[in-house]
């Protein structure tokens, strides 16, 4: 059933993607409804008509599991349960469980495990007064022992806290292992967007890799990295990240932060749109909702921000095409089909521009004998020109400010000032 909060999203657009989400993990759907909701009871959700008619079609047709497309609290979810004498799961839970599935690193099944434990932790009933250990104190007033359901909670907020321990440890190995990226640094271009946009396809498609891909929901999950080379020469960092995904439960969002955190460091990054989808405007809403709660903006002012819209190759409402020339005249959007290549070649181009506006021309001279100042000047800028004196080389190199002062940390002054493109 779709049941959303989000002014908007549309609601025949919000059922097919709960139907999705359902047979993402192999979820039989008999039946797909959308229920108008008057007013909200605090108690069950729904009125007590709704509740009393879908429990009839419920049992007529001996379903075993309800998905509520929305947030459920935990009294609400207790009372259908009561109501409709089946399970029922609300959107919160049914991603946690896509989520248990798709997770294949260590890291990822940890941030997975710490985002179902809290969503488990407030759903704790207390079933178990029987199971009541012995009461605590001295005396006839003595009060209960712990009882069942404290003991569970207790549990779980140890194993919460034993994530959390080696998750911070992870943010640190990470910082460890991004000390020698910094020494010697490439751009990280990092891939954004909804979930089944289309974002790993495309990884593939530049880095000719063979990344695991799907007409699925979150079939990414565990952050991937590889080198590419821009039409350029420069040599890039491209990153695939988890898709995102509108009324985004904030347990994962806490989860995966620091996965998501790595984004922080991006020197661009590619908002992946699938534009065949008619929903693809409330989408991109949605993403860019959520890059803010991690501190990024996305939006035509951010000069780092290319808009990518991808599947191109599936366009043929006549609107839709038209939308796309319109988009096209506006800076950094390029259209293109991750899966036939189409339009792939002027996204390279369009990063390597991007990049060039960040870095400053410097004219170095260098004894041709130094083989090694030379090399790093080839893996860290881009080499616009190479005179050979007798002697000595004299180089007009590309490059950031902060590249220039590595260079100089390690093998003295530059010889010439630098001009801004």
């Amino acid at each position: 059933m779709f049941c959303s909060k989000n002014a908007y999203r549309d609601p025949e657009r919000g059922i097919q993607e709960a139907v999705a989400l359902a047979k993402s993990i192999d979820l039989l759907v008999v039946d797909a409804k959308i229920v108008k909701i008057r007013r909200l009871s605090p108690s069950t959700l729904f009125g007590t008509g709704t509740i009393k008619s879908l429990a009839v079609n419920i049992d007529n047709q001996k379903i075993e599991l309800v998905f509520v497309d929305g947030k459920l609290s935990p009294v609400q979810q207790r009372k259908l349960e009561t109501e409709w004498k089946c399970k029922v799961i609300d959107r919160t839970g049914i991603i946690l469980e896509i989520f248990q599935t798709r997770a294949n690193t260590h890291e990822g099944r940890l941030q997975v495990e710490l985002a179902a434990l809290d969503y488990q932790r407030s759903r704790l009933v207390r079933a178990w007064t029987h199971l009541e250990r012995q009461r605590g104190g001295r005396g006839f007033l003595a009060g209960p022992g712990e009882s069942q359901i404290e003991a569970d909670r207790r549990q779980i907020d140890q194993r919460r806290n034993q994530i959390r321990a080696t998750l911070n440890k992870v943010v640190k190995t990470r910082q460890v292992q991004r000390i020698p990226r910094e020494k010697i640094p490439l751009p990280l271009v990092a891939l954004v967007g909804y979930t089944n946009a289309g974002k790993s396809t495309l990884f593939n498609r530049l880095s000719r890799s063979n990344t695991y891909t799907a007409n699925q929901l979150f079939a990414t999950l565990d952050p991937k990295m590889c080198k590419i080379v821009l039409p350029s020469g420069s040599p890039v960092i491209l990153s695939d990240t988890v898709g995102f995904i509108g009324d985004i439960p904030t347990e994962l969002i806490a989860a995966f932060r620091a996965t998501l955190e790595e984004l922080c460091h991006a020197s661009i990054f590619l908002h992946v749109r699938d534009f065949s989808d008619p929903d693809n405007l409330n989408q991109k809403r949605d993403v860019q909702k959520t890059l803010k709660e991690l501190g990024i903006e996305d939006g035509d002012n951010n000069l780092k921000m290319i808009e990518v819209l991808n599947k191109i190759d599936l366009l043929i409402d006549n609107t839709s095409i038209s939308e796309l020339y319109a988009k096209k005249k506006k800076k950094n959007v390029v259209s293109i089909s991750s899966k036939t290549g189409l339009g792939c070649d002027e996204l390279l181009r369009s990063i390597d521009a991007i990049l060039m506006k960040q870095r400053q021309i410097f004219e170095i001279k260098i004894p041709m004998s130094d083989g090694s100042a030379l090399a790093w000047l080839y893996r860290n800028g881009v080499v616009l020109s190479r005179i050979e004196g007798k002697t000595d080389l004299l180089l007009k190199v590309s490059m950031e400010p902060g590249k220039k002062a590595k260079f100089q940390s390690s093998f003295g002054p530059l010889s010439a000032k630098p001009s801004l493109f």
